[in-house]
């Protein structure tokens, strides 16, 4: 008897949406130094999809806020933001509501810690 193979293909298809948005206030100093930036007050963490929508967050971001980039990956959809609980704050809500108004993203929550 012949055994038939099956092949199984597998395909990510990401939906246009931010997976994820939380503000940390007051990181510890050891979290800035895993990270690998200077310590400048509060984080901002975003994960996006598709991943390059990361590349329109951060220009969001250093245009509606005093933030600076922390970490941008145009390849996970990883974006750290780094100022003051405010600003970050409203990077995030800035960020959140452009991709929603503009390019029908679905939003996150902005959650915090």
């Amino acid at each position: 008897m012949s055994e038939e193979k099956k092949r199984f293909i597998q395909e990510f298809v990401p939906g246009k949406q931010v997976t994820l948005s939380h503000l940390i206030s007051n990181p510890d100093q050891d979290m800035f130094d895993k990270l690998g930036i200077d310590r400048s007050g509060a984080l901002g963490i975003l994960t996006l999809t598709p991943s390059e929508t990361v590349i329109i967050a951060g220009d969001i971001a250093t245009k509606s806020s005093n933030v600076s980039l922390g970490f941008l990956d145009r390849f996970t959809g990883s974006l750290v933001l780094v100022g003051s609980v405010s600003d970050v704050e409203t990077a995030l809500n800035d960020i959140n509501e452009f991709l929603k108004t503009n390019l029908g993203y679905t939003p996150s929550n902005i959650t915090k810690s």
